[in-house]
């Protein structure tokens, strides 16, 4: 795969890079950023994958985040890719913010016509294990039910692979220690879109660590990632660097 730097700027003694490339999954141009902390220079260091939300491109955590000192001090890479495909010309793909271009779902579409370009799941590697007010229980919200019916079809037993609460009814692999942040005052919670206490109840029920903080008088911003980012940070640090 050919890289293009597109942008570089030095932060925290590191490096703050944006490269595009030709995706043969998704069949167009896409851009990741990616930053690399000065220990990168001499040796490899752990990767964190941060998967943006809705209406996302790889600009919004690079710019707003305030995660690179963090980053730097705990010798860390951070890949940051975008949310979808990008010019693919689709009938329909501008129409919904919540849907089509910058809301790919990290999903594998296999419905028409969105199956030969949205293969979201397949680009990216998946290794979430933490988050912010994440959409926990995609197969019972509004927007979760929307994007699945349009890019996997009206069968429900083909959108479980891709619900988090589903999964980990079903995980049986190594132990896992979640934590998730939600913001107490994020309109999204309380219309019903996030759903995190169908995932706790379901990490309960498996035994599985969970550390849910419920963060008074957070929204759904960047002000609200901003200010726990570092704890997320250390909190992959801590096994990473094992």
């Amino acid at each position: 795969m050919a890289l293009k730097e597109i942008s570089s700027n030095k932060c925290f003694e590191g490096f703050q890079k944006v490269f595009e490339h030709d995706s043969t999954e998704l069949k167009c141009k896409m851009r990741f950023g990616i930053y690399l902390p000065p220990k990168a220079e001499s040796g490899k260091c752990p990767v964190i994958y941060w998967l943006s939300g809705l209406t996302c491109t790889e600009q919004n955590f690079i710019t707003k985040a305030a995660f690179h000192q963090a980053a730097s001090e705990h010798g860390l890479i951070i890949v940051a890719p975008d949310t979808s495909p990008r010019g693919c010309n689709i009938d329909g793909e501008e129409e919904s913010w919540d849907f089509g271009t910058g809301a790919g779902f990290y999903v594998n579409a296999t419905q028409d016509p969105w199956k030969t370009n949205y293969r979201m799941y397949s680009y990216i590697v998946d290794e979430t294990v933490s988050a912010f007010a994440p959409i926990c229980n995609p197969i019972q919200c509004p927007w979760g039910q929307k994007a699945f019916t349009g890019y996997l079809g009206s069968d429900t037993s083909k959108w479980e692979e891709y619900d988090a609460t589903n999964l980990v009814k079903n995980y049986s692999g190594s132990k896992l220690d979640v934590l998730i942040d939600q913001g107490k005052d994020d309109q999204f919670l309380a219309a019903g879109q996030l759903l995190p206490d169908n995932f706790i109840a379901a990490c309960t029920e498996r035994n599985i660590p969970v550390v849910f903080r419920l963060q008074e008088g957070y929204d759904h911003s960047y002000f609200f990632i901003t200010t726990f980012i570092s704890d997320h940070i250390k909190h992959h640090a801590k096994y990473l660097q094992a």
